[in-house]
């Protein structure tokens, strides 16, 4: 029988898996946002301030995917079996405990780090060095696993009793509609539906993307800004300015969908805070937003940049990788707008503007690169002066050098 996991009953099951004892005094047993949604999230702190997270799965809300946490223990499993990717833990939180019966996995709990998301929405600053760090980190993880086979091979381990003959592929549009939508989603909402339908163009820019999706390296796939954390003196560190959580989605992929995704979520700030009014038009509209585009460019370059200082092998894999990188980025604003509808029953006038942008991105690919990083393609990529190798390590014992093992103050 499944245990169905509270605050009442964690402690117990803590002690019976052996993550604390008898003798540990539990000093705050506290539920986390979020945990009506797809998982029930517990944080536990311990009388030596030693904090855990605790998720379970909410089988109802994942039926059709379940076994999310699996892949998250499998990528934790991976950085096990082979040491020269050990580094790579520097920038994922420590899964600690993983049961498959009860859907239930435990990892450490960062108390050092803040969700982005909430520091730009506290601070509305986007400091270029944060996004340095944020492009660097993702490049280090697919530059580390890029053309790897042995890693692709043990990525493809399916949880007991199931089997798992590929990868996934996300790109992916909105399925054919059905009866049922009308009464799933409120009446405004379908005006997204209508929308989607209506351009051709649309349609097959998003197959087309399907169609050449190319797996190539462990990539993430869900890189919102609320999955990457901010240490909270990032601006006196050297080094682990930030960390990648909730990996329950990793798995072989097309590097591009990462960085996609990624911008997505940064220009969602932008196109949230859209100035609305029936006398506007789109092109107005975006230019009195509250938070400009132009604020958050700088960041935007800087992510990419440091993106292929750290990986630029990757632009002779896919000459057209920018081009992938901003079709993705439009395609990321549907899933939003999607997961919006989904789980919030909501879709206004601000959120068809969205929908707008995301076709103009996903159609016109070239012509959105000035706009969304306000230089052109040529601009943003550093020539260099030889042809870059793939990275390819030479012994298993030498650890990929992704960060300093130790938090380092500036100039220390």
């Amino acid at each position: 029988m499944l245990l169905s996991l509270s605050s009442q009953n964690v402690i117990q099951y803590l002690q019976a898996a052996g993550l604390c004892s008898l003798e540990d005094g539990i000093t705050d047993k506290s539920e986390l946002p979020g945990s009506s949604k797809k998982n029930f999230n517990l944080r536990v702190t311990l009388a030596d301030n030693h904090k855990l997270l605790i998720k379970q799965e909410n089988r109802l809300a994942n039926e059709n995917h379940p076994h999310e946490f699996f892949n998250e223990w499998l990528f934790q499993q991976l950085l096990s079996k082979f040491p020269v990717l050990g580094n790579i833990e520097a920038i994922a939180s420590l899964v600690v405990h993983y049961d498959a019966e009860n859907y239930i996995l435990v990892r450490n709990y960062l108390s050092d780090y803040l969700a982005l998301q909430d520091f730009y929405q506290n601070h509305h600053l986007y400091p270029v060095e944060i996004a340095t760090a944020i492009g660097t980190t993702i490049a280090s993880l697919h530059r580390a696993t890029f053309q790897r086979r042995e890693y692709r091979d043990f990525m493809l381990t399916a949880p007991e009793g199931m089997f798992r003959y590929h990868f996934y592929n996300p790109a992916q549009g909105i399925e054919s509609l059905t009866p049922e939508i009308f009464g799933a989603v409120p009446e405004e909402a379908l005006q997204f539906y209508t929308f989607y339908q209506r351009y051709e163009s649309l349609e097959s820019a998003i197959a087309d993307l399907a169609y050449e999706w190319q797996p190539c390296c462990l990539t993430h796939n869900d890189l919102q800004l609320n999955n990457i954390l901010l240490h909270s003196r990032w601006d006196k560190l050297d080094n682990c300015l930030v960390k990648l959580i909730d990996w329950e989605a990793c798995a072989w992929g097309d590097p591009a969908f990462d960085l996609g995704t990624l911008i997505a979520s940064y220009l969602n700030i932008w196109l949230s805070s859209l100035v609305v009014d029936p006398i506007l038009d789109l092109e107005e509209s975006l230019q009195l937003a509250i938070t400009p585009l132009e604020i958050i460019q700088p960041s935007l370059l800087a992510l990419i940049q440091a993106y292929f200082q750290e990986f630029p092998a990757i632009l002779e894999h896919r000459q057209d990788f920018i081009a992938r990188v901003i079709q993705f980025a439009g395609l990321g604003l549907i899933h939003q707008l999607q997961a919006k509808i989904q789980f919030q029953q909501q879709f206004d006038n601000a959120d068809m503007y969205a929908l707008q942008v995301a076709q103009d991105l996903l159609t016109t690919p070239d012509k959105s690169v000035a706009t969304i990083f306000g230089v052109s393609e040529s601009a943003i990529v550093v020539t260099m002066a030889e042809p870059h190798q793939i990275y390819q390590p030479q012994k298993e014992q030498k650890l990929i050098p992704l960060y300093y093992t130790k938090t380092r103050l500036r100039g220390c």
